[in-house]
């Protein structure tokens, strides 16, 4: 073997890239004076692929493989250099590596309220949030339209430029799409595919794809959210007044509570006193060998409390009197349309003729009789 043999075997690179990160997803590989001997070695692992830069220009773009950086595997780079044949010369070029693998888990949010129409509830205002995956389609397109220079580029520094296009997109899906509020939850797949295929030419565009997007929640504001709550709480209820017994009841039946004490015990009197008369009732009105009885009228009511007077008699109070016996007392002289009398719920002593009650008594009473002979 020949010196320059051993020495062209001395100086063959290796390139290559190993990702220890999860977020990188360009890498320029670092070479002193940027000088690739030829018949180099490249290998491009799966999830990669490796871009050569020629004097500022894109020239070489290499999928997944291991290959020798020779005049056959590299067509675009060996019209711009203008290599012989025989000429197997250095040459200067920068090789980007562009991950290709999905980048997941990354967040997407609206800052602000996305105003929409609701048929429902009228105008509001929406918040969502997610999540999506995003891949390098393109590698050199997204070296020239993103990338640039930048020798070591992360998912970071693009993020912020999706979310606002994913926010835009979004916010026209959800204003054109007519579904109520109430119905976004059970839509949320189908708006994602929505909104996914809306992003995909923009961000075509730069050379990705979004092979996952998430819609995870859509909220309204927290004072709409309160209203609403209550409105279901009503639906749950149902009927208030039925739903207010309820309470009550549920109140006096809680141990050690005022209101059990209290009511408890009315209640068991009440209770123990109607069951007694009932049961009295009902073996009273049951007919012979045990048959049910009949159905009993109801009792007549009370009779009504008679009102009473009294009567001022030289300074002295006499009575009570009911009707009857003041009836008497118009025959036989001892009341008076001048006697003053009194009952409870009056206000002082009135005279008897000023009482409507009292001064009938006066009207039917007979005339006074014929003197005698």
């Amino acid at each position: 073997m020949g010196i320059l043999d051993f020495l062209s075997g001395e100086f063959i690179d290796v390139i290559g890239w190993t990702d220890d990160t999860r977020d990188t997803m360009v890498w320029r590989f670092e070479r002193e004076g940027h000088a690739i001997k030829y018949g180099a070695k490249l290998t491009v692992r799966e999830g990669q692929s490796a871009v050569f830069v020629h004097e500022g220009q894109l020239a070489d773009v290499f999928g997944p493989g291991l290959y020798m950086l020779e005049t056959n595997n590299l067509p675009i780079l060996t019209t711009l250099q203008h290599w012989d044949h025989g000429f197997k010369s250095p040459f200067q070029s920068e090789v980007y590596f562009v991950n290709t693998t999905r980048i997941n888990d990354l967040k997407w949010g609206t800052k602000n309220p996305v105003m929409t129409r609701d048929p429902e509830f009228g105008p509001v205002r929406l918040r969502a949030f997610g999540t999506y995956s995003m891949r390098v389609s393109d590698p050199g397109k997204f070296l020239t339209e993103i990338v640039g220079t930048d020798g070591e580029f992360t998912s970071d520094e693009i993020s912020y430029q999706l979310r606002n296009v994913i926010v835009q997109e979004f916010s026209r899906a959800i204003a054109g799409s007519n579904i109520p509020v109430l119905d976004m939850a059970a839509n949320t797949a189908d708006m994602g595919k929505l909104v996914a295929s809306a992003i995909a030419p923009t961000i075509g565009n730069y050379g990705l794809s979004l092979p996952e997007f998430y819609i995870e929640n859509i909220s309204l504001p927290e004072a709409v959210e309160t209203v609403l709550d209550k409105r279901t709480s009503m639906g749950i209820v149902g009927d208030v007044n039925k739903y207010m017994q309820f309470n009550a009841a549920e109140a006096m039946g809680q141990p050690g509570s005022a209101a059990s004490a209290g009511m408890g015990a009315a209640m068991g009197a009440g209770m123990g006193a109607g069951m007694g008369m009932a049961m009295g009732h009902q073996m009273g009105a049951a007919g012979p060998w045990g048959q049910a009885p009949a159905a009993a009228a109801p009792p007549p009511p009370p009779p009504p409390v008679e009102k009473v007077w009294h009567m001022a008699v030289n300074g002295q109070t006499k009575g009570p009197y009911g009707r009857g016996h003041l009836g008497r007392m118009v025959s036989d002289g001892s009341l008076t349309r001048d006697s003053l009398m009194w009952t409870p719920g009056q206000d002082g002593w009135m005279r008897a003729e000023d009482i409507s009650e009292l001064a009938q008594l006066f009207t039917i009473a007979p005339p006074p009789p014929p003197p005698a002979g």
